[in-house]
């Protein structure tokens, strides 16, 4: 505990980092300051009405990523899902548009291009969301009809978008962390007070059951953060070999290293793409519900969607689907196994026992595979399990053998609770752990290695250093 407080004092006794963290905090008392400020011409009591409707739906989702300011309908209601949609988009197109593909492995230069495109599809995309949400708005009774709410809203809320999304980029470059993960990280902190006071309510209301309930709760909370903060420690190094090379009148090389691999490389964000994904259809079929006397195929997908949400097994299936196909994508992209091949080869590099240049390739994309697959199997546990516990499971839907399920676990004494959960909020969800701890890992670790760059012990002092989920 002293050296953790010697290391909070140094923090602050190094000018550029104390810069730093209080231009951190200042933004994200500006980003925290817009959630007070609501869109003009929305009925709030209204508005409390139709989120004690669809609160439990995948609009929750948008809510989660916005920091509860979809809730209230706030300048900065969608907050930085539209740039995480674009980033996806500019991402994926990379890989079946060459042009992308040339700019992305041009350096800087490239980076600085691809993320210029990403702000201006972040415009176009917050505009039409923006328009589904206005639509979705009046069609609901909590705006005023008429172009001209319809118009304001768009401008308001896109507005909001963009101005999230530079408060991003300014804490990326001249803060601490990931501004993005940051602005989330804080959305979902600023929740964690009302669901700390649900469990409080539970406790004094005496029922032993939902006592008992609360500390199952808070021991597996406990679990799987340690879980979290293991796995994202993991490391698979890989030994690494330099041939003596002469340079000038100087012997270089000659040196034995190691390769680390992180076990999940891709992070928290392929869960925050599978969320992303899954809540675009859910605003769009809730801006456009149909007729009441409607028997179509649009009236069916609206139905369907209707019941999709965090307890609902086809929810699950597609999101831990989607989790997984995102986890392989995205390290994919960030680790080309193909170019680290090619860079040790150029390097006078190799690993023992295999040839530089594509036997090299393909043993680092075997062991990579192997990596991923644990790492996706271990991001779907971690959103599944904690969800599951809270929002519950409904294994009446699941086909063939949902009705002697349904049937089992109601009348079985100890499994009443596995349809519905615990009937908590979203605040304690995988996705929120997920989120919370490690974006606190990475914003930690990188202050750990501004303080070791000037001679300063970090928090562990002098016995290691603590790695971030991209270390």
């Amino acid at each position: 505990m002293e050296k953790f407080l010697a290391a909070v004092r140094n923090m602050f006794n190094v000018p550029d980092l104390r810069r730093r963290i209080f231009f951190t905090l200042g933004l994200l008392a500006v980003y925290r300051l817009g959630a007070h400020v609501t869109t003009p011409g929305i009925d709030r009591l209204r508005l409390e009405e139709v989120w004690r409707d669809v609160a439990g739906t995948l609009l929750g989702v948008l809510d989660l990523f916005s920091g509860g300011n979809f809730r209230t309908i706030s300048v900065f209601a969608l907050g930085v899902t539209p740039y995480i949609t674009a980033s996806i988009i500019l991402q994926l197109m990379t890989v079946v548009y060459p042009t992308l593909k040339k700019l992305q492995e041009e350096g800087e230069m490239g980076r600085q291009k691809i993320n210029q495109w990403t702000r201006y599809l972040t415009v176009v995309l917050a505009a039409i969301q923006t328009s589904f949400v206005a639509h979705w708005l009046q069609v609901n009774g909590v705006g005023a009809p008429g172009w001209g709410f319809r118009l304001s809203t768009v401008l308001t809320l896109t507005t909001g978008t963009i101005f999230v999304m530079w408060l991003g980029e300014q804490i990326t470059e001249r803060g601490v962390g990931n501004g993005i993960s940051l602005l989330i990280f804080a959305g979902i902190v600023i929740g964690l007070p009302n669901g700390a006071e649900q469990v409080f309510n539970r406790l004094r209301g005496g029922d032993t059951m939902a006592t008992i309930g609360v500390f199952a709760m808070l021991v597996a909370m406990v679990l799987i953060i340690a879980f979290i903060v293991y796995v994202e420690s993991a490391r698979r190094k890989i030994p690494v070999s330099y041939a003596k090379r002469h340079v000038g009148r100087q012997v270089v090389g000659g040196q034995q290293t190691t390769m680390p691999l992180k076990l999940n490389m891709g992070g928290v964000i392929p869960v925050i793409f599978a969320s992303s994904v899954l809540s675009m259809p859910q605003s769009l079929f809730a801006a456009f519900p149909p007729e009441a006397n409607d028997k179509g195929w649009w009236a069916s997908i609206w139905t369907f969607f209707q019941t999709f949400h965090a307890s609902d097994p086809y929810y699950e299936l597609i999101f831990l689907s989607l989790i997984i196909f995102f986890t392989f994508f995205y390290v994919s992209i960030v680790f080309n196994v193909e170019e680290v091949a090619d860079n040790l080869r150029k390097h006078g590099g190799f690993m023992p026992g295999i040839r530089p240049g594509r036997a090299t390739a393909e043993y680092l994309n075997t062991i990579l595979t192997r990596l991923t697959i644990v790492g996706a199997i271990y991001l779907a546990l971690v959103a599944f399990i904690p969800q599951f516990m809270l929002s519950g499971f409904k294994v009446g839907r699941l086909p063939f053998i949902g009705t002697w399920l349904d049937a089992f676990v109601t009348t079985t004494p100890g499994l009443g609770w596995i349809p519905n959960g615990m009937d908590y909020q979203f605040y304690f969800g995988g996705t929120s752990l997920l989120i919370l701890v490690g974006v606190a890992m990475d914003t930690v670790a990188q202050i750990e290695a501004q303080l070791v760059m000037r001679n300063y012990e970090g928090f562990l002092g002098g016995g290691g250093r603590l790695r971030g989920r991209r270390a």
